[in-house]
């Protein structure tokens, strides 16, 4: 058998956080029920990198302090770290967090998903992508791309 070539054989491993929502159950009713940042990683952090059989959260591509919500406005901005500067899934991964997002969230929400600034070297052109309507309506139709993109996100609620 010919062994796999990854772009980051060796990715570092990071512990899962602990971090869960406390007492959800008890909210009253009549509440509204804010969306905030600890419930979009939540949302996010299960989702499998495309070349490794580990999560975003357990290879730090995807953290807590990186994700800001502003409820009001209603506007979700998601910053990942690639694990490598020249990480050619960068562009899938982030699309990956975005379908998850638009599956997850009410479709009023406006959503930024980006990579964490200084580290990437085609940041800004992926970025780009990755907030542009029309590539990713395109990005989706491909049949191939939204099959990967479904097996990162499979298993994640």
């Amino acid at each position: 058998r010919m062994q796999a070539s990854y772009i980051n054989p060796n990715p570092q491993v990071f512990e899962v956080s602990e971090i869960k929502r406390q007492g959800r159950e008890e909210e009253a009713d009549n509440e509204v029920d804010l969306l905030d940042s600890l419930e979009v990683f939540d949302i996010l952090r299960k989702i499998n990198d495309p070349e490794h059989p580990l999560t975003l959260e357990q290879l730090n591509v995807v953290k807590l302090e990186n994700i800001h919500v502003n409820a009001t406005e209603q506007i979700v901005s998601v910053r990942f770290t690639p694990t490598i500067p020249h990480c050619s899934m960068a562009t899938l991964i982030g699309l990956c967090l975005r379908v998850k997002l638009l599956r997850s969230l009410p479709d009023t929400y406006k959503l930024d998903v980006e990579i964490t600034p200084g580290t990437h070297n085609a940041e800004e052109s992926i970025n780009k992508q990755l907030n542009d309507k029309e590539r990713v309506a395109a990005a989706l139709e491909n049949t191939n791309l939204l099959n990967v993109i479904n097996n990162c996100i499979a298993h994640t609620d």
